[in-house]
């Protein structure tokens, strides 16, 4: 059976408001020279989330999803825009919604769902302290309630992330050499990472039980934070 073509890229570098936004083809193409941040970034997603590790605890890359996007050109990456006249640091909630802008518009020219499903952003934010993750973390988390909500997941990486990992809490899988965000669409084996927080969960069971009574799913979520806490000691 032959392989799915790769989706044709977007343009080079689509440029919306204060972020520019290159697919994985057009940063190999050295068409990101202008944010060599983008190929780092690149570099450390294929050398990192797409390989296994002794310490991740399970089989298989740290990101599985990864290098299937890459390989239908689906894994992009933006990178704020350094032209004069304009703030390279920006407002951070701003360009949170830029991010979602231009997930939301790569997403509209996708048909298939499991082009859907693959479609990846990653915003990296080089001017962030790299020593110091609180501001990222917050930007992070204030962000996610509303990204869940709506059907997609928001991680973020930084060199100093302390974050742990799900099947060894002494890894750190969201290390990354520059910080940044993450946005794809939410799985429904995305669970194990909603259930910390009780609002996030309700929307996951939302969307993926649905027939399951309002009664019933707040039983699940009251059960299922005991356990982790449970685990957790």
């Amino acid at each position: 059976m032959t392989a799915p073509a790769a989706v044709a890229p977007a343009s080079p570098a689509a440029v919306t408001g204060a972020l520019r936004l290159y697919s994985a083809e057009h940063i190999d193409a050295g068409r990101a020279a202008a944010s060599p941040e983008a190929a780092e970034t690149l570099a450390w997603a294929r050398a990192f989330l797409t390989t296994a590790h002794p310490d991740l605890g399970r089989r298989g890359p740290v990101c599985p999803y990864t290098q299937p996007s890459l390989r239908r050109g689906l894994f992009h990456i933006a990178v704020p825009d350094t032209s004069p006249g304009i703030s390279p640091g920006g407002d951070l909630p701003a360009l949170v919604a830029e991010l979602r802008a231009h997930y939301d518009a790569l997403l509209a020219d996708l048909a298939e769902e499991s082009d859907r499903e693959l479609l990846t952003v990653l915003l990296v934010l080089p001017q962030l302290d790299r020593e110091d993750s609180t501001v990222l973390d917050e930007l992070q988390r204030k962000a996610k309630d509303e990204f869940v909500e709506q059907g997609l997941m928001i991680g973020q990486f930084h060199p100093v992330c302390e974050e742990p990992g799900l099947w060894n809490h002494s890894f750190r899988p969201l290390r990354a050499p520059v910080p940044l965000l993450a946005v794809r669409k939410l799985l429904v084996f995305d669970l194990p990472f909603l259930t910390g927080d009780e609002t996030h969960l309700n929307h996951y069971l939302a969307r993926f039980a649905p027939e399951v009574p309002a009664r019933i799913r707040a039983q699940l979520v009251t059960s299922v934070r005991a356990r982790r806490q449970g685990t957790a000691a």
